[in-house]
Parts: structure tokens; sequence; C-alpha cells
């Protein structure tokens, strides 16, 4: 039920504020409106004040704004208020404002989130330095090393570790070419991702230069009586390097009843100090709790608008970035999520708090605001195309051919919504076993 709830509650908020936006820019320019429709179908309910219809209807995958004489076969009079009677430019206006709500929904959103502040990586925006190569993974067969500097992946420059992680992380199963800088030289290697998760995120096994550190030490636990400190820096169990909070617990974990050396740094000086992990149900502890390197963000609320506006930049670029690679088959069409994925995540979220809630609202809201802009007919960027075309070729095409074009459009949305549909079942256990054909 939290599931259902959050899903309508997050596609509900991006529709009514798309639909508003085509809405608003309307009614300024005096277009007469005749419904304004969360959902597509039979109506349920709604009122009516004027000209307008406000009504909730049956399908809620979407909404619409019907304008007067809004399509070229729609009855006409000729009337100032009807859609098709205003300039190119008053009609661009009307289309153009449904995205850009929704970019700015997603930059209002990002910029409450931003403001209650966060605990984030402290690599995340530092220089893709390799600390560690895991035993096995795709990066040990591609022939990188610890120490080597990514510089590019797939031919563009890579930064920070966070732009890395999302380069690859959108190119699983796929040979991908990487820049290297090792001692001076700079080469180039290629590696094909692993798929991780039922998103099948890239990943080709790579950490930074990072260590988890000791949070507390539990009193009389085997860690206390081994002389570990809060604050220490496990550098490796074992001669095994950690490089993560997850990866630590997990080898402690596999080591119940057998002494284990950890190396860890205090102080500057690196100690190697034995301990034995005690039994807990299937695992093995040692009484510590564990915490990974962070650095705390604060921003005041004109730094959360900038931070804002300058990740809603970034993500906006990765978008085109995907979109690009849909069409040119680099990126798997299998990472693409549809209505039954964005309700699985919106029951994740929901139940982590409404900050990851509000955080994903503002994800979904900047796709949708942008992929509404795409040059397809029937969304919103198509309309806006045709009208470009028309204004270049400096007449207007026919009933016929806009029919044609619409058509087209259509087609092809409903091809990439039955493909997103057939992705999320995939990734709904009990239904993917019923498909024989996997």
């Amino acid at each position: 039920m939290q599931t259902l709830l959050a899903f309508i509650f997050v596609l509900g908020v991006l529709i009514f504020v798309h639909e508003l936006g085509h809405f608003l820019m309307a009614k300024r320019l005096r277009v007469r409106v005749l419904k304004f429709s969360l959902g597509f179908g039979p109506r349920i309910v709604g009122f009516r004040r004027g000209d307008t219809d406000y009504c909730i209807s049956a399908i809620p995958l979407g909404g619409f704004v019907k304008m007067a004489g809004e399509n070229p076969d729609d009855p006409r009079s000729g009337a100032d208020d009807e859609f098709l009677s205003r300039s190119k430019w008053q009609r661009f206006q009307i289309l153009i404002m449904g995205p850009l709500m929704n970019v700015l929904l997603a930059v209002v959103l990002m910029t409450f989130v931003l403001m209650q502040g966060a605990d984030v990586p402290a690599y995340e925006d530092q220089p893709p330095v390799v600390g560690v190569v895991l035993a096995g993974s795709p990066a040990e067969r591609g022939g990188i090393k610890p120490q080597d500097r990514i510089v590019s992946v797939a031919g563009r420059r890579t930064d920070t570790w966070n732009q890395f992680f999302i380069a690859i992380g959108s190119r699983a199963n796929r040979a991908v070419p990487i820049g290297l800088r090792r001692e001076g030289r700079e080469l180039t290697v290629e590696v094909v991702p692993d798929a991780q998760t039922k998103y099948e995120i890239g990943e080709i096994g790579v950490m930074p230069d990072m260590h988890p550190h000791i949070d507390t030490v539990t009193p009389g636990a085997p860690a206390d009586k081994a002389g570990l400190k809060a604050r220490d820096l496990v550098i490796a169990v074992d001669g095994e390097t950690m490089v993560s909070a997850r990866q630590l617990s997990d080898a402690i974990a596999r080591r119940a009843g057998v002494a284990v050396v950890f190396s860890v740094e205090r102080d500057g000086a690196r100690r190697d100090i034995p301990v034995t992990p005690v039994r807990s149900g299937p695992r093995g502890v040692v009484g510590i709790s564990i915490a990974n390197e962070v650095k705390s963000i604060r921003p005041t609320p004109i730094e959360a608008v900038w931070l804002s506006l300058k990740r809603n930049y970034e993500l906006s670029g990765r978008i085109f970035q995907t979109v690009v690679g849909l069409i040119t088959t680099e990126t798997s069409i299998r990472q693409l999520m549809g209505p039954v994925a964005i309700a699985q995540l919106s029951g994740e979220s929901a139940a982590a708090g409404w900050v990851a809630l509000l955080t994903l609202m503002a994800f979904i809201s900047l796709n949708l605001g942008i992929l509404n802009l795409l040059p397809i007919p029937v969304l919103d960027g198509g309309h806006i195309f045709i009208m470009a075309v028309e204004g270049i070729a400096r007449r207007d095409f026919s009933i016929r051919v806009k029919e044609k074009m619409l058509m087209a459009g259509f087609a092809l949305l409903m091809l990439l919504m039955v493909a997103v549909i057939y992705n999320d079942l995939t990734r709904v256990q009990w239904v993917e076993r019923l498909m024989f054909w996997r």
C-alpha cells in the first residue's frame, strides 16, 4: 500500500506541475482551456469552472490540457481565444512551459533537499586515482592498476569519481575504452563493465584510495581487548585492502573464530593488531561500529540554490548523453525504467524518508521535463519542432502530413513504453520465472 500511495503521490505531483505550466501560460495569453485532466481515459471525478472542466481520469499515467482549436481537425471559429489563432511565438510559450515547470520543480526540490544537509563520501569530487583493483574484476582483466589516474571514459573527460561512476554505470556489458595516466604516460585500455543490480548498472571493480575508520569500540569486546580504538583507519585485514565499511564488515563476518590481523593507521603510524572475531549468529563480530570517510555538506539557502542549479545542469547533460547512447546503442535499453520500476523506487524512497522521496521526485521531474523536449511528434518538443520547421519553410503543413507525423510519434512512444514495461517486469522475480524464453 505504501508503494502504491508513494507512486500516486510522485506521479500526481509531477503531472500536475507539468500541465499547470501549459494551463497558466494559456490563461496568461487568453487562450480558452476546455479541459485540465490528471490522467487519461474516462472522467472519474471533477468540477467545471467557467469554460474549463477540471477532472481526474481513469488511467493515471499522464495528463493533458485541452485548449480550444488546439488541433487542425478541431472545430474552429477563428476566434482569438483559440490555440491555432495565436502566433507561433505564443504557441511556443504555451508548449514550452510544461517542461520548464518540471525543470523548475527539480531545482526547487533539490534546493530543499540540499538545505537539510548531508554526509557524502569524501572521495566523490576528488580525481579518480585508483586505490584498489578488485581481484577477478573487469578492471583487473583490462590491465588497470592501483595508482592509475582515470582521465576519460569512452572518450569523455572524467575529472571526479562521481563522474566516473556515472559514466561507467550506463555502459554495462559493453566494451568501453578507458583513458589512463600511469607514471607520467597516457594509455588506453578496453574494459567490459559487469552488470550489477536488477537495473544493470555498470561496474568494473575499482575503488578510490580510501579506507573505512572505526567509529566506536564496545568495551570488553574482542576489538577492545586487542587494542583497537575509535578513529583508527583500517587499511587492511589479513593483507586484503579495505576500501569501504561494507567490505570490512563482510571480511569480519566471514572469519568467526579465526585470528585475523587488522592493519590500522593511528596518529600517522601504521600498526598490525591481531583480533579474533567471535560468532554472533551466522556472522563473526569484533565489537566495533564502522564508518566510511565522509564530508558534511551544510549549505546556506543561497548556496543550496547554486548547488541545485549545478547538480541539475550536470544531470541534464547526463540525460542527453543517455538519449544519444540509446540512439547509438552505446547505452543499453535495459537501463530504462517504466511505471513499475518507478513505483518500486517510490515505495523504497518513501520507506527511507521524505528526503529520499523528494530526491527521487527531483530526478524524475528533471527527466520528464527534458524528455518532453525531444523532437518526437506527440511530445511538446515534437510540436515545437514541427512549428520550427513550418517557420523555416514559411508555410504550414497540411492536416494530413501532421496526422502522419503524430501517428509516427505515437507509434514510437508505444514501442518505447512496451520496452520499458518489459524491462520492469523482468526485474520482478516471480514474473521473470514465468518468462520461459529468458
